[in-house]
């Protein structure tokens, strides 16, 4: 039997994310991109139908952070694409390599507003760092093989293409799809101009001092960051991304700099006289914490450095070029460093019912001490920051950089993907919650063993507390909930309520060792503030 010597490229599309080893694919269906989801029926890949677009985005970045490997999401064209834009844009912000597809109208059509038609790449193009309408198939290959490298072995963020509907159907022969698959791909650009000065640096450094960002992660060089600082015997301090990067019960790491990092990171940020700066991009929030040592920035991505010694380069192999540098005696500078705590000291044993936020939040993270935590935006954000201790990377996962509310429950279930061997506990506000409560039908469908722990104060509350401290009181922040009990039980979920001291830690013990879906509903003082940051 003649085998077929061409194939759709809706099928060779799908072949290729095979053979790069995608896993999972997050998406909801629209009629632009039927060919694509017949193609991915016949796949080893497992989609993941999520209730919104939204959702989807969300999930697949949750993924990614979760596995350290570029996260898929798939929409139709027009109202599909749209909704994906919240979650293209949180993981914009915070570097997370994301793969995002759209279908599209048929290129004759497009120009002429039809039904559902919107220019969806010009929408794309500031909030990715590549969008593009494809035009062929043979350029389709070749686009997706291209971002796949990008997105593994060069500078992190979403990347997306854009399929009109007649493109995906387009016939494509099978030695041309063969021959992009066998493609040799390029290096990512670098450039190790100040390598030698940055060497020359560390060598006189009294006082050094190293800064993990995210991008240590995708960069997988978590153990070569320890490994290094324990050698030469500096002292570590991370963004919120990277924290666990170094375990913060190790005696070299400091904690978070920054806004809400400890005293202790902040100090050494101000006062050392060198910065190792890995793969980070030196945030607003990040910049409260640093004073004038001398900064060697790497990062794979040139647009994001900063200072006068930078080093575009993998961190990993960065740190392969310096590790066996001789550098001064450290012990002075770690014994002053040791005077300035590590931790936050929040006092947390009230009584009082309604249970305080803060005493709620560490009843949570007492009982999940080895969980994976997925932290939603408002609020109770500022309390889980204070009050976890992180000694694995990704373990506790924020959007930090944009910060949407909604991005806890659906981030949660591609964490859960990811990370199989791991529960994974949501903390969300019941107004966050509402936003893609939708969610909870995915978490159920597939028996996540997901713990949601909503933490309710009608209201919402951190903008109730800025309303009550800059502009006389507050407006429109007051919510009437539904009953989250029985919202969690019509999606299929166990559901608890607590509402007084100690009976959130004994309640989460219990309900772990389900190992299914549960939702605990946790009413808490709708009038408490969290600490403004100093």
């Amino acid at each position: 039997m003649q085998l077929p010597l061409k194939m759709g490229c809706a099928e060779a599309l799908v072949k290729i994310l095979e053979i790069e080893g995608v896993k999972f694919i997050f998406g909801h269906p629209g009629e632009q991109i039927l060919p694509f989801y017949h193609a991915l029926s016949a796949s080893t890949i497992e989609h993941v139908l999520m209730r919104h677009e939204q959702g989807a985005a969300h999930a697949a970045d949750g993924y990614a952070r979760a596995s350290f490997n570029p996260g898929v999401c798939v929409a139709s064209a027009g109202p599909g694409a749209l909704n994906l834009v919240m979650g293209v844009a949180t993981a914009y912000i915070d570097s997370v390599p994301l793969l995002v597809i759209t279908g599209d109208v048929p290129g004759n059509l497009i120009g002429t507003n039809v039904f559902q038609e919107v220019d969806v790449t010009a929408v794309f193009k500031p909030i990715t760092i590549g969008s593009h309408h494809i035009n062929d198939a043979k350029q389709a290959l070749h686009k997706i093989k291209n971002a796949l490298n990008t997105l593994k072995n060069g500078k992190t963020g979403p990347i997306h293409l854009n399929f009109p509907r007649d493109v995906l159907q387009e016939e494509v022969d099978i030695s041309t799809v063969k021959a992009i698959i066998d493609k040799k791909m390029p290096k990512p650009e670098t450039n190790w101009k100040d390598l030698d000065h940055a060497m020359e640096i560390f060598r006189e450094s009294q006082r050094p001092l190293i800064l993990v960002g995210g991008g240590v992660l995708w960069a997988h060089a978590c153990s070569e960051v320890r490994e290094f600082a324990e050698k030469h015997q500096i002292p570590v301090v991370s963004t919120y991304p990277a924290r666990g990067v170094v375990p913060e019960d190790h005696p070299l790491s400091l904690g978070m700099i920054g806004i809400r990092g400890t005293e202790a990171a902040n100090y050494a940020g101000e006062h050392a006289d060198s910065i190792l700066a890995l793969g980070c991009r030196f945030s607003e929030r990040t910049l409260t914490g640093i004073g004038n040592g001398q900064i060697v920035h790497v990062n794979l991505d040139k647009d994001v450095l900063r200072g006068e010694v930078t080093i575009q380069g993998d961190v990993s192999e960065f740190l392969g070029k310096i590790k066996h540098i001789i550098t001064k005696n450290t012990k002075k500078w770690l014994l002053t460093l040791q005077k300035y705590p590590k931790i936050h000291y929040i006092k947390t044993d009230y009584q009082e019912v309604p249970i305080l936020p803060q005493r709620a939040i560490k009843e949570i993270m007492d009982a999940t001490l080895n969980s994976l935590i997925i932290n939603d935006a408002g609020s109770h954000t500022t309390w889980v920051t204070l009050l976890r201790h992180v000694n694995e990377p990704s373990s506790l996962i924020f959007s930090g950089g944009f910060g949407p509310m909604g991005y806890g429950v659906p981030a949660a279930i591609g964490a859960s993907l990811a990370r199989p061997d791991k529960r994974v506990v949501v903390v969300v506000g019941d107004g966050g919650f509402q936003m893609t409560t939708q969610e909870l039908s995915t978490i159920s469908e597939l028996n996540l063993p997901v713990l949601i722990c909503v933490i309710n104060n009608y209201s919402l509350g951190i903008i109730r507390q800025w309303q009550d401290l800059y502009y006389g009181g507050p407006y429109q922040v007051e919510l009437e909930n539904p009953d989250f009990l029985k919202l969690g039980q019509a999606y299929g979920l166990e559901a608890e309520r607590v509402d007084s001291p100690n009976d959130v830690y004994r309640t989460i013990r219990a309900v772990l060792k389900l190992n299914k879906p549960v939702l605990i509903d946790i009413l808490v003082d709708k009038n408490a503030n969290i600490p403004l940051p100093r």
